[in-house]
Protein backbone atom coordinates (compact mmCIF):
# COMPACT_ATOMS: atom_id res chain seq x y z
CA UNK A 1 0.00 0.00 0.00
CA UNK A 2 2.20 2.72 -1.51
CA UNK A 3 1.35 6.42 -1.40
CA UNK A 4 -0.08 6.42 -4.68
CA UNK A 5 -1.89 3.26 -4.08
CA UNK A 6 -3.87 5.00 -0.81
CA UNK A 7 -4.86 8.53 -2.62
CA UNK A 8 -6.16 6.27 -5.25
CA UNK A 9 -8.07 4.39 -3.07
CA UNK A 10 -9.31 7.12 -0.63
CA UNK A 11 -10.62 9.31 -4.30
CA UNK A 12 -12.48 6.20 -5.23
CA UNK A 13 -14.00 5.88 -1.93
CA UNK A 14 -14.73 9.44 -1.97
CA UNK A 15 -16.28 9.05 -5.51
CA UNK A 16 -18.63 6.03 -4.33
CA UNK A 17 -19.98 8.14 -1.22
CA UNK A 18 -20.61 11.27 -3.10
CA UNK A 19 -21.79 9.61 -6.59
CA UNK A 20 -24.29 7.86 -4.28
CA UNK A 21 -25.55 11.14 -2.85
CA UNK A 22 -25.95 12.39 -6.30
CA UNK A 23 -27.55 9.44 -7.21
CA UNK A 24 -30.50 9.17 -4.08
CA UNK A 25 -31.30 12.92 -3.68
CA UNK A 26 -33.30 15.09 -5.59
CA UNK A 27 -31.96 15.60 -9.47
CA UNK A 28 -31.61 19.38 -9.91
CA UNK A 29 -31.17 19.96 -6.12
CA UNK A 30 -28.60 22.25 -4.64
CA UNK A 31 -27.57 18.73 -2.66
CA UNK A 32 -27.77 16.91 -5.84
CA UNK A 33 -25.03 19.46 -8.18
CA UNK A 34 -22.73 20.11 -4.78
CA UNK A 35 -22.25 16.17 -4.59
CA UNK A 36 -22.52 16.04 -8.40
CA UNK A 37 -19.42 18.77 -8.66
CA UNK A 38 -17.49 16.59 -5.79
CA UNK A 39 -18.21 13.43 -7.29
CA UNK A 40 -16.61 14.53 -11.10
CA UNK A 41 -13.37 15.87 -9.22
CA UNK A 42 -12.99 13.49 -7.18
CA UNK A 43 -13.54 10.68 -9.91
CA UNK A 44 -11.45 12.79 -12.53
CA UNK A 45 -8.73 12.11 -9.87
CA UNK A 46 -9.17 8.50 -9.21
CA UNK A 47 -9.40 8.06 -12.68
CA UNK A 48 -5.91 9.75 -13.64
CA UNK A 49 -4.25 7.72 -10.91
CA UNK A 50 -5.68 4.50 -12.00
CA UNK A 51 -3.99 5.55 -15.16
CA UNK A 52 -0.39 6.52 -13.49
CA UNK A 53 -0.81 3.29 -11.53
CA UNK A 54 -0.84 0.82 -14.57
CA UNK A 55 2.01 2.73 -16.26
CA UNK A 56 3.85 1.96 -13.10
CA UNK A 57 2.84 -2.11 -13.79
CA UNK A 58 3.45 -1.39 -17.54
CA UNK A 59 -0.60 -2.88 -17.85
CA UNK A 60 -1.87 -1.29 -20.82
CA UNK A 61 -5.66 -2.55 -20.33
CA UNK A 62 -6.16 -0.74 -17.29
CA UNK A 63 -4.90 2.28 -18.63
CA UNK A 64 -6.75 2.29 -21.29
CA UNK A 65 -9.75 1.95 -18.62
CA UNK A 66 -8.77 4.96 -16.64
CA UNK A 67 -9.11 7.07 -20.23
CA UNK A 68 -11.83 5.93 -21.12
CA UNK A 69 -13.73 6.37 -17.29
CA UNK A 70 -12.00 10.20 -17.61
CA UNK A 71 -13.50 10.84 -21.17
CA UNK A 72 -17.14 9.51 -19.94
CA UNK A 73 -17.03 11.51 -16.68
CA UNK A 74 -15.33 14.61 -18.19
CA UNK A 75 -18.04 14.83 -21.61
CA UNK A 76 -21.02 13.99 -18.97
CA UNK A 77 -19.83 17.07 -16.75
CA UNK A 78 -19.73 18.93 -19.96
CA UNK A 79 -22.99 17.89 -21.23
CA UNK A 80 -24.70 20.21 -18.68
CA UNK A 81 -22.49 22.76 -18.99
CA UNK A 82 -23.34 23.34 -22.69
CA UNK A 83 -26.64 25.22 -23.74
CA UNK A 84 -29.15 23.02 -26.11
CA UNK A 85 -27.80 23.29 -29.63
CA UNK A 86 -24.60 23.87 -29.35
CA UNK A 87 -20.90 22.41 -29.91
CA UNK A 88 -17.06 23.14 -29.83
CA UNK A 89 -13.96 21.91 -29.99
CA UNK A 90 -13.93 20.34 -27.14
CA UNK A 91 -16.94 17.84 -28.23
CA UNK A 92 -14.74 17.21 -31.73
CA UNK A 93 -11.37 16.78 -29.27
CA UNK A 94 -13.17 13.90 -27.58
CA UNK A 95 -14.72 12.39 -30.61
CA UNK A 96 -11.30 11.73 -31.44
CA UNK A 97 -10.06 10.86 -28.43
CA UNK A 98 -12.30 7.78 -27.81
CA UNK A 99 -12.58 6.62 -31.35
CA UNK A 100 -8.83 6.11 -31.19
CA UNK A 101 -8.98 4.93 -27.98
CA UNK A 102 -11.41 2.04 -28.92
CA UNK A 103 -9.70 0.63 -32.10
CA UNK A 104 -6.42 0.81 -29.77
CA UNK A 105 -8.14 -1.06 -26.88
CA UNK A 106 -9.44 -3.56 -29.63
CA UNK A 107 -6.42 -4.11 -31.28
CA UNK A 108 -4.54 -4.63 -27.93
CA UNK A 109 -6.74 -7.30 -27.04
CA UNK A 110 -7.62 -9.00 -29.87
CA UNK A 111 -3.50 -9.26 -29.88
CA UNK A 112 -3.66 -10.57 -26.14
CA UNK A 113 -6.31 -12.85 -27.01
CA UNK A 114 -4.16 -14.45 -29.80
CA UNK A 115 -0.92 -14.60 -27.16
CA UNK A 116 -2.60 -16.11 -24.44
CA UNK A 117 -2.03 -13.28 -22.31
CA UNK A 118 -5.70 -11.79 -22.51
CA UNK A 119 -7.26 -11.12 -18.94
CA UNK A 120 -10.50 -13.50 -19.09
CA UNK A 121 -10.23 -14.33 -22.84
CA UNK A 122 -10.65 -11.10 -23.59
CA UNK A 123 -13.72 -10.00 -22.63
CA UNK A 124 -13.59 -6.83 -20.51
CA UNK A 125 -10.68 -5.79 -23.23
CA UNK A 126 -13.45 -6.09 -26.16
CA UNK A 127 -16.31 -4.76 -23.59
CA UNK A 128 -14.12 -1.47 -23.02
CA UNK A 129 -13.50 -1.33 -26.94
CA UNK A 130 -17.98 -1.66 -27.55
CA UNK A 131 -18.48 1.02 -24.93
CA UNK A 132 -16.00 3.02 -26.83
CA UNK A 133 -16.86 2.60 -30.12
CA UNK A 134 -20.56 3.38 -28.93
CA UNK A 135 -19.51 6.42 -27.23
CA UNK A 136 -17.76 7.71 -30.22
CA UNK A 137 -20.74 6.80 -32.68
CA UNK A 138 -22.86 9.34 -29.82
CA UNK A 139 -19.98 11.67 -30.00
CA UNK A 140 -20.00 12.05 -33.80
CA UNK A 141 -24.13 11.93 -33.87
CA UNK A 142 -23.70 15.37 -31.62
CA UNK A 143 -21.27 17.12 -33.75
CA UNK A 144 -22.85 16.16 -36.92
CA UNK A 145 -26.25 17.65 -35.37
CA UNK A 146 -24.37 20.71 -33.95
CA UNK A 147 -26.24 20.02 -30.57
CA UNK A 148 -28.59 18.41 -28.30
CA UNK A 149 -32.07 18.96 -27.15
CA UNK A 150 -32.82 19.41 -23.28
CA UNK A 151 -33.70 16.05 -22.91
CA UNK A 152 -31.01 14.71 -24.80
CA UNK A 153 -28.75 16.20 -22.97
CA UNK A 154 -30.18 15.03 -19.88
CA UNK A 155 -29.44 11.69 -21.25
CA UNK A 156 -25.93 11.82 -22.11
CA UNK A 157 -25.12 13.29 -18.56
CA UNK A 158 -27.26 9.87 -17.19
CA UNK A 159 -25.83 7.38 -18.69
CA UNK A 160 -21.70 8.93 -18.99
CA UNK A 161 -22.02 9.79 -15.46
CA UNK A 162 -23.87 6.56 -14.07
CA UNK A 163 -21.36 4.16 -16.13
CA UNK A 164 -18.58 6.13 -14.33
CA UNK A 165 -19.97 5.25 -10.89
CA UNK A 166 -20.55 1.80 -11.67
CA UNK A 167 -16.43 1.72 -12.84
CA UNK A 168 -15.51 3.31 -9.33
CA UNK A 169 -18.21 0.62 -7.45
CA UNK A 170 -16.75 -2.49 -9.35
CA UNK A 171 -13.24 -1.73 -9.07
CA UNK A 172 -14.24 -1.09 -5.12
CA UNK A 173 -15.79 -3.97 -4.45
CA UNK A 174 -15.69 -6.62 -5.58
CA UNK A 175 -12.25 -5.28 -7.52
CA UNK A 176 -10.57 -4.98 -4.13
CA UNK A 177 -11.40 -7.89 -2.44
CA UNK A 178 -8.60 -9.20 -1.17
CA UNK A 179 -8.26 -5.48 1.16
CA UNK A 180 -12.41 -6.74 3.24
CA UNK A 181 -12.63 -8.94 5.88
CA UNK A 182 -12.07 -13.03 5.12
CA UNK A 183 -15.76 -13.44 5.85
CA UNK A 184 -16.92 -11.26 2.73
CA UNK A 185 -14.13 -13.01 0.55
CA UNK A 186 -15.54 -16.11 0.95
CA UNK A 187 -18.90 -14.77 0.03
CA UNK A 188 -20.56 -17.59 -2.38
CA UNK A 189 -22.12 -17.09 -4.61
CA UNK A 190 -19.22 -14.61 -5.87
CA UNK A 191 -22.11 -13.26 -7.92
CA UNK A 192 -23.81 -11.49 -4.95
CA UNK A 193 -20.46 -9.57 -4.67
CA UNK A 194 -21.38 -7.53 -8.01
CA UNK A 195 -24.62 -6.58 -6.32
CA UNK A 196 -23.59 -3.18 -6.28
CA UNK A 197 -22.62 -2.65 -9.77
CA UNK A 198 -25.45 -3.93 -11.02
CA UNK A 199 -27.76 -1.50 -8.94
CA UNK A 200 -25.99 1.63 -10.48
CA UNK A 201 -27.02 0.04 -14.21
CA UNK A 202 -30.15 -0.78 -13.05
CA UNK A 203 -30.85 2.60 -12.08
CA UNK A 204 -29.68 3.86 -15.09
CA UNK A 205 -31.96 2.36 -17.03
CA UNK A 206 -34.45 3.66 -15.10
CA UNK A 207 -33.78 6.96 -15.10
CA UNK A 208 -33.79 6.60 -19.16
CA UNK A 209 -36.80 4.90 -19.13
CA UNK A 210 -38.43 7.75 -17.00
CA UNK A 211 -36.49 10.29 -19.31
CA UNK A 212 -37.96 9.37 -21.93
CA UNK A 213 -41.58 6.94 -21.64
CA UNK A 214 -42.84 8.77 -18.71
CA UNK A 215 -44.63 12.04 -18.18
CA UNK A 216 -41.53 13.18 -15.80
CA UNK A 217 -39.57 15.52 -18.15
CA UNK A 218 -42.49 16.92 -19.41
CA UNK A 219 -43.68 18.17 -15.80
CA UNK A 220 -40.21 19.09 -15.00
CA UNK A 221 -39.59 21.03 -18.07
CA UNK A 222 -43.46 22.70 -17.02
CA UNK A 223 -42.10 23.76 -13.54
CA UNK A 224 -38.99 24.89 -15.10
CA UNK A 225 -40.79 27.27 -17.62
CA UNK A 226 -43.22 28.43 -14.35
CA UNK A 227 -40.31 28.99 -12.17
CA UNK A 228 -37.93 31.02 -14.92
CA UNK A 229 -38.38 35.24 -14.53
CA UNK A 230 -40.09 36.58 -17.38
CA UNK A 231 -37.74 38.59 -19.93
CA UNK A 232 -37.64 42.16 -19.83
CA UNK A 233 -39.81 44.36 -22.10
CA UNK A 234 -38.79 47.62 -23.10
CA UNK A 235 -40.73 50.92 -22.60
CA UNK A 236 -43.50 51.80 -24.44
Amino acid sequence: MTPDVIFHAAAGATGIVTGATALFTRKGSRVHRTAGTLFFIVMMTAAATAIWLAYKINYFGFMVAGVLILYLLATGWMTVRRPPGQTGLFEVGAFLLVATGSAASFFFTLQSVQNGTALLGGIPGFIFSIVAALAAGLDLSVILRRGLSERQRIARHLWRTHVGLFAAVGSFFPGQLQFFPEFIQQVRPIILLFIPSFLIIGLMFFWLARLFFTGWYRKRAAVASTAAPEPARAPA
